[in-house]
């Protein structure tokens, strides 16, 4: 197949490397890409968020599926230009893609399928944003109803960083204060053809900056996958997703469809398991960033026969998809002063060396090519992902690869998937 892959971040590179994997003969074309996708594949220079653009590209270069990575290009309404000259594309249209863009309408839509999630008020002032915190009282949760690069939710005891974290992304918008919800955190990739749901393997990442949960959110340090731990709770990892299929996936699919909104692609369900059960902490429209580093190289089905039966609406005639019985487990290498203020344009070495640590991959998020020398540009550089026979030779392969990347002031935590390994 010839397939059309935006993006230029690590889930995209990724996806990619799943669909190499095949060894199908595809012929895949990333935009506008990174260095790392830039060595496995061609990469063009294109706006991803303009729908015109990328549908003249996709017809004259005969297109057979288009992949939308990124959040941007579905809320811009990419997929609907698309679609609209029959071009197979893997991602909801811009109707469908406000679960993600859109909090409010994520909410308005679970409490339509009454799906379980958090209590929620948004907030068009300082105002309201005052009364609704001091309503619901500490830890204060405040997320920016748009979206936000993985930087627009606070969880704080502070009223007043609270406060102040509302009143930087009212300048942008509204805000939502939500009732802060306790529990293990996970992350579940489903596919969808607009009506049919099929789960891949669940996940959990690593969102604030430092060791420990500590430091400001970011768009994610690292991941892990599978989660054993579910049996404890769930008696399998079956037993948890079917539940959250038929208490969560499928409910909001059928109300999309019923508004006449088909949610075809991706749904990432952002999961919390609080002591009363399965609450939906936010949804996205896409694969996840780091998840998808750790989901996919555990795949054995082929990943575009997934992507083209959501794409084209056979998903229920598709088989379920089967994964490695290895765990996989990635740690981000991120910029000195990220997030706030990441210092780019310093060089990247090393990569060789880590390459060559069985089981290694390594997924380019932020990296580009100066007169021959591999770059950093931007906060999340790179995923080292490593598989293993278990969690502790799977964290070893990781670290051991990252000691051998040099970047200077980079930093990475140095506890992912640590609890599981013991």
């Amino acid at each position: 197949m010839r397939i059309l892959v935006l993006g230029s971040g690590a889930r995209e590179h990724a996806i990619v490397t799943a669909l190499l994997r095949e060894d199908a003969g595809h012929h895949i074309i990333a935009a506008p890409g990174n260095a790392g996708l830039a060595h496995d594949v061609e990469v063009v220079s294109l706006d991803a968020t303009n729908g015109k653009v990328v549908t003249e590209y996709a017809l004259e270069n005969d297109i057979e599926l288009v992949v939308v990575g990124p959040e941007a290009p579905l809320v811009a309404g990419v997929a609907d230009v698309l679609r609209s000259h029959s071009i197979p594309v893997f991602g909801p249209g811009k109707r469908a893609a406000a679960l993600e863009g859109s909090k409010t309408f994520a909410k308005r839509i679970m409490d339509e399928a009454r799906v379980p999630t958090g209590r929620a008020v948004r907030a068009g002032t300082l105002q309201e944003a005052t009364a609704s915190l001091d309503e619901f009282g500490a830890p204060y949760v405040v997320k920016a109803d748009g979206l936000a690069a993985g930087k627009g939710v606070l969880v704080t005891d502070s009223r007043d960083a609270a406060l102040e974290h509302a009143t930087y992304w009212l300048q942008h918008g509204s805000v939502l204060i939500e009732e802060f919800l306790e529990g293990q955190e996970v992350s579940l990739f489903l596919l969808s053809d607009g009506h049919t749901v099929m789960p891949l393997s669940p996940a959990q990442d690593f969102k604030r900056l430092g060791d420990g949960d500590t430091g400001p959110n970011t768009g994610g340090m690292g991941a892990y996958s599978p989660l054993p731990w579910l049996a404890d709770r769930f008696g399998s990892e079956a037993d948890f997703v079917e539940e959250v299929i038929e208490t969560i996936a499928l409910p909001t699919v059928r109300q999309l469809a019923k508004e006449d909104t088909p949610f075809i692609g991706l749904l990432y369900a952002g999961l919390i398991l609080t002591e009363q059960g399965i609450r939906v902490i936010e949804f996205n429209a896409r694969f996840g960033d780091p998840e998808t580093q750790v989901v996919l190289p555990r795949l054995r089905t082929p990943l575009s026969e997934l992507l083209l039966a959501s794409a084209n609406g056979s998903l229920s005639s598709h088989a379920a998809p089967e994964f490695s019985p290895e765990v996989a487990v990635t740690v981000v290498l991120a910029s000195e002063g990220y997030p706030e203020a990441p210092l780019t344009g310093r060089e990247i070495t090393g990569l060789d060396e880590a390459l060559s640590v069985p089981g290694v991959t390594i997924a380019h998020a932020a990296t580009a090519r100066l007169d021959g020398r591999l770059v950093a540009t931007g906060g999340r550089v790179l995923s080292v992902v490593a598989t293993g026979d278990s969690f502790a030779e799977a964290r070893s392969r990781a670290y051991e690869a990252l000691g051998a990347i040099e970047l200077e002031g980079a930093r990475y935590r140095h506890d992912i998937a640590e609890k599981v390994a013991r």
